[in-house]
């Protein structure tokens, strides 16, 4: 079997990193989680009171033989809005932020090239926000926010929120 990686990305609320990334050929699994906080195996609740210095992520394990890191993060800058502190549409707070946690010295310097390159495009009228830091303190989130949009797609946050960005997504070519 090929060696797998993984990429640990913050882009607002975890259920739409996990809808886009659950569409990416290459990765092969996603799995929502708490990152970059102060406290030991945080709740939902505990990260959603801004008070454990959690982001929630997506923890991505991808084939690199089918999807490199840089596409990932190619993703990752067309999926969210990089400009905005500690807020994605609706949602704010520190636990929202747009951050890359990275897992190696190599990872680190693909993202930090990779946000100057995404600043530079100016595709964004504002200045890129993104945190890049060492992965630290991550726990899975509790199973039932596993496969959210997949297992709700009906209800009013993932029919006003997730379904635009994946149609959006989808129509740029950029998921399935």
């Amino acid at each position: 079997m090929n060696q797998t990686e993984l990429a640990t990305l913050g882009g607002g609320c975890f259920w739409c990193v996990e809808a886009v990334y659950q569409r990416v050929d290459g990765v092969l699994s996603v799995k929502p989680g708490y990152a970059g906080g102060h406290v030991d195996n945080p709740s939902y609740r505990d990260v959603c009171s801004g008070k454990t210095g959690h982001a929630e992520v997506a923890k991505i394990e991808f084939d690199p033989d089918q999807i490199s890191y840089q596409q990932i993060l190619n993703v990752f800058w067309q999926a969210h809005d990089p400009t905005t502190l500690n807020k994605q549409g609706a949602d704010v707070g520190t636990q929202y932020r747009s951050v890359i946690f990275f897992h190696s010295e190599e990872q680190k310097a693909l993202a930090e090239n990779s946000k100057t390159e995404a600043d530079q495009s100016e595709y964004w009228p504002n200045a890129i926000v993104t945190e890049i830091t060492k992965i630290n303190n991550y726990s899975d989130a509790e199973d039932n926010h596993d496969n959210y949009y997949q297992e709700n797609p009906y209800q009013p946050y993932c029919q006003f929120v997730i379904k635009p960005k994946l149609d959006k997504l989808e129509k740029q070519g950029i998921i399935d």
